[in-house]
């Protein structure tokens, strides 16, 4: 059973602060003024809404909940808010578990509307009391959207059961919420959805756990949003009622929170119904009476919570902003290091056409048994004028050795592609790694090439093959070019040409081609030369290197894409962040134009010492 005792307060009546308009007072000038603000906030809430965080930062997920917060707000509070400045004051009742908000709610409205007992927690799903002229504002739903209005208690906390009392004066109305510190996470959330909620923030707390940290955060919050609060001290001793009061006074000051009214509640019993005594609520039920008679204090405090949620919208989408901004930036981080790898692979393949490495092994085996005998080369310089005559025996009497040159060319390309495709992917695996986001992206199959690369990169190197021989066909054309090849075979041509493309860019033999050959690299030089001259083998192995690096260059774009798509899927749209900044500039804007933030005072006055 719930004890209280003697009644004592520090709150006095509440004042009337700037002049604003309501329907009681019959002047739409607020209305009017904030005209603006609805469809600044409309396209805020647009904005919110398309922002994402996908990407695994450590500022993903305060922002993920913070961009949520500012939705529910949008949608719970201000839009609804401004379109009904008149509409009835919503207190939110507020606070730890078992601090006795259930039997508070009821007591002031004189009636069992919110179950209060001894199991927590009790309040599974908010409880709204209303006079019976309010009950069509809150039943329509345009405060709090998301909750379903329900006639009967539920257990489900996304329902909102609404109660009217005939005791309660029109134009007041308490919200019973689930405790901010339950066990149960969709009780807290909820919780802190509601108080987000309120125009007046009837905050309660007992002389056991005033000092808790969890309240006081959210005080914290609610100061930093402007909203209207009220204290309540429940069940405090009646001999350390002015101690533990001067305490918390003390706490509040110390939080910028000293304007909020405090009343406190000494330990009394309940009545049969679970009511505390009429003396101990005497003083908040007065001072409730004569807000809810005052039609310019009650729009005070709209104002000064509304403009207060208003003003604290920008910062809060500022760091929105900056995290989308980090997501952003965070995805063309990826992206560079898998470019980077890829590039590295690119680079690779042209080195590796430049220094003569290609030419090593198979390639040059098979090109030296193409064009003649071991023999043939140590002589080469005595017999250069028969060379084109060699050529064509080569070329028409040994068929064979095309065919093995052509597949040694081959098989050298398709293992430097796939060495160099395995290493782009290693690097861009560890670079990914590293990275927070990335790690959270990686599979572990991107650690390597595509398992058909190996099928690919043959059909390049064939299709390329192809190419080149269309390359020569087509050169020949040329009648100056004629005159040189109409003796040799296209395929003869085209295998020669693809020789050259593994030499050095300038055709001059390196000492590293000497020594790799022991001078049959020389001699093939020889051999293109004496075939089509120097200018002409210039520029038909410049086309198919070009040719080549193209394709080499598709196909290592292909594998990066592996990663690439990975960060596009994921990565939100560039101007996020500009965007929600934009959205909040538009509603400060309009906030100032609106008149909301001139007052003559505070909307509730500063707690005083008197006692009744």
């Amino acid at each position: 059973m719930t004890t209280h005792g003697d009644p004592a307060t520090h709150a006095g009546t509440p004042a009337v602060a700037a002049r604003t308009g309501s329907s009681d007072a019959g002047d739409d000038r607020p209305a009017t003024s904030a005209a603006g603000l609805p469809a600044a906030l409309a396209g805020l809430r647009a904005a919110t809404g398309a922002a994402r965080f996908p990407l695994a930062l450590p500022s993903a997920e305060p922002a993920r909940r913070s961009a949520a917060g500012l939705a529910d707000q949008l949608d719970d509070y201000l839009l609804p808010r401004l379109a009904r400045l008149d509409a009835p004051l919503l207190v939110v009742v507020g606070g730890s578990t078992g601090a006795g908000k259930s039997t508070l709610v009821n007591s002031l409205v004189q009636a069992r509307v919110s179950a209060a007992g001894v199991l927590r927690p009790t309040t599974r799903s908010p409880v709204l009391v209303c006079n019976p002229a309010d009950s069509a504002w809150f039943r329509q739903g345009d405060l709090l959207p998301g909750l379903t209005r329900t006639n009967e208690p539920s257990e489900h906390p996304g329902t909102l059961h609404l109660v009217t009392a005939p005791a309660l004066p029109a134009g007041l109305a308490f919200l019973d919420a689930p405790d901010i510190d339950s066990v149960v996470d969709a009780n807290r959330a909820l919780a802190g959805q509601l108080l987000a909620a309120a125009d007046l923030w009837l905050f309660v707390t007992t002389a056991a756990r005033y000092a808790d940290a969890v309240p006081w955060e959210l005080l914290r919050s609610a100061r930093a949003r402007g909203a209207v609060i009220a204290m309540v001290l429940d069940r405090v001793p009646p001999e350390a009622a002015d101690e533990i009061a001067a305490h918390l006074s003390e706490m509040l000051a110390a939080q910028g929170l000293e304007a909020a009214p405090l009343f406190v509640l000494p330990e009394t019993w309940v009545d049969g119904q679970g009511l505390l005594p009429d003396k101990v609520t005497a003083p908040l039920s007065a001072w409730f009476s004569r807000l809810a008679a005052d039609a310019d204090a009650r729009a005070a405090v709209v104002r000064q919570t509304l403009d207060g949620a208003l003003a604290a919208l920008r910062p809060a989408v500022d760091s929105l902003a900056d995290a989308a901004d980090e997501q952003v930036a965070a995805a063309d981080a990826l992206d560079e290091r898998v470019r980077a790898a890829y590039r590295g692979a690119e680079r690779s393949v042209e080195q590796g056409l430049k220094d003569g490495r290609l030419l090593r092994g198979e390639v040059l085996a098979r090109w030296q048994e193409f064009v003649g005998t071991g023999e043939f080369f140590r002589t080469l310089e005595a017999r250069i004028g028969r060379l084109r005559d060699r050529v064509v025996a080569a070329v028409t009497g040994r068929p064979a050795p095309a065919a093995e040159l052509r597949t040694a060319i081959e098989s050298q390309l398709v293992t430097l592609l796939r060495g160099v495709s395995s290493e782009a992917a290693e690097n861009a695996y560890t670079g990914w790694k590293a990275h927070p986001a990335g790690a959270a992206l990686l599979d572990p199959a991107l650690a390597h090439p595509s398992d058909d690369l190996a099928e690919r990169a043959e059909r390049l190197v064939r299709d390329w093959q192809r190419e080149v021989l269309e390359l020569v066909r087509a050169e020949g054309g040329d009648r100056r070019f004629v005159a040189r090849t109409a003796a040799y075979a296209v395929n003869a041509t085209g295998l020669a040409v693809m020789i050259a493309v593994f030499a050095s860019t300038a055709f001059i033999p390196t000492g590293l081609e000497v020594a790799t050959g022991a001078g049959t690299t020389v001699a093939a030089q020889a051999v293109l030369q004496a075939i089509f001259g120097d200018q002409a083998v210039r520029d038909l192995a410049a086309k198919a290197r070009v040719d080549l690096l193209d394709r080499v260059r598709v196909l290592l774009d292909e594998e990066a894409a592996r990663y690439l798509t990975r960060t596009a899927e994921a990565r939100p749209p560039e101007d996020t962040g500009a965007e929600l900044r934009r959205a909040a500039g538009q509603v400060e804007i309009a906030r100032h134009r609106s008149g909301l933030s001139r007052s003559d005072g505070p909307a509730l006055p500063p707690a005083g010492t008197d006692r009744p």
